[in-house]
């Protein structure tokens, strides 16, 4: 059987393309979401949430916050997911299309009675807690967290943050299990409901094995290209120059009349966010310093990767001083050496980011 080649410079180019990162942006918010098929929730906000942060860069200043609460919490287009962790996915909060739902309900409504097995005797140990949940949000929600009495009959024993907190862990797996949902946010606190006051009822279930397939199309789809073990048989195999084994294409995927442009992007970008594959594709290396003790940090706390086109060329370390009205800039890393267009197209790009922050930007020397 004849595999098809792709060059290194190809497969960069529909790695970017397939992102939405290239010269043709999109136009709207829900595009963005459909094709990436999530935006990673995530706390951290030394520049921005990262689901705005993503929006960003694929929009530019037509994209807003309140765009994205619009969507969650009016027009219901988005909603917020956390899957069962599996090796392709971790247990990390998603916002998704809502016309993606039908394809986790099914996992969903399994993960009820299976999963992990620490979950299942919890819950089983609590039924009544979380028929007590379940009543309360009916006649009272949505409500935060903290509306709702600890009335857990054995609590959460973890060694982690989440000990004895019995209220947000049996959210979170009903949540899981598709009976509560996420309504909404005041501030940074989630507000929860009934999961059919939140999700529309016309929505169809689409069996797990075929639901599976679907999101692997997508996912590949929102890729370009991957490796199998994230994206199963999705595709068509491929060999890629200058890398070993075999890869998965989107069969619809081109880089003819590829044009680039210059983007900052979340350390959580999908387009880096496997970091192994941005080394062989993009010869490019990166770890996320947040975790490390300042002292030991090559690029800084949350370093913005640069893209150039089809390439990975430096990071940005820079922080969002929301009190003093700066977007400070402690240094541009390169990992190859800037051209004055480069160098110049960046920095359009800091101001551009500052300018959607509200922010001035401030280079320290």
């Amino acid at each position: 059987m004849n595999v098809r080649r792709l060059s290194r410079d190809e497969a960069r180019r529909i790695a970017v393309r397939a992102q939405l990162l290239d010269a043709d942006r999109p136009a709207e918010l829900l595009e963005v979401a459909d094709r990436l098929t999530l935006l990673q929730l995530d706390p951290t906000a030394a520049i921005a949430p990262t689901a705005d942060l993503v929006a960003w860069s694929r929009l530019g200043s037509a994209y807003q916050p309140a765009h994205m609460r619009q969507a969650l919490e009016h027009d219901r287009t988005l909603f917020e997911h956390r899957a069962q962790p599996v090796e392709t996915e971790p247990a990390i909060v998603m916002i998704r299309p809502m016309a993606d739902l039908g394809l986790h309900l099914a996992d969903m409504v399994a993960a009820r009675h299976s999963g992990w097995p620490r979950r299942l005797e919890w819950l089983a140990a609590n039924d009544g807690f979380r028929r007590r949940v379940l009543d309360l949000l009916a006649t009272s929600g949505p409500l935060a967290s903290r509306e709702i009495p600890d009335t857990a009959e054995m609590p959460w024993e973890s060694s982690g943050w989440t000990h004895d907190r019995n209220v947000t862990q049996m959210l979170e797996f009903l949540a899981t299990s598709g009976e509560v949902a996420v309504a909404g946010r005041r501030g940074r606190q989630r507000v929860w409901n009934l999961a059919d006051r939140v999700y529309p009822a016309d929505v169809s279930v689409v069996p797990v094995e075929a639901a599976s397939k679907i999101r692997d199309e997508k996912w590949l789809r929102s890729l370009g290209v991957a490796r199998p073990k994230f994206v199963g048989d999705a595709g068509v195999s491929v060999e890629i120059e200058g890398t070993n084994g075999l890869w998965r294409v989107d069969p619809q995927a081109t880089a003819e009349g590829f044009a680039g442009r210059t983007a900052l992007l979340s350390p959580f970008d999908r387009l880096v966010h496997d970091r192994v594959r941005a080394v062989e594709l993009f010869d490019f290396e990166y770890t996320l310093e947040m975790y490390k003790p300042k002292d030991k940090r090559r690029w800084g706390y949350f370093a913005l990767p640069v893209l150039h086109h089809d390439r990975l060329v430096g990071k940005v370390d820079a922080t969002a001083d929301r009190k003093a009205g700066l977007l400070q800039v402690h240094a541009v890393h390169h990992d190859v050496s800037f051209t004055r267009a480069m160098t110049a197209a960046v920095a359009a790009e800091l101001d551009a980011l500052a300018q959607w922050l509200g922010l001035e930007v401030c280079v320290n020397p």
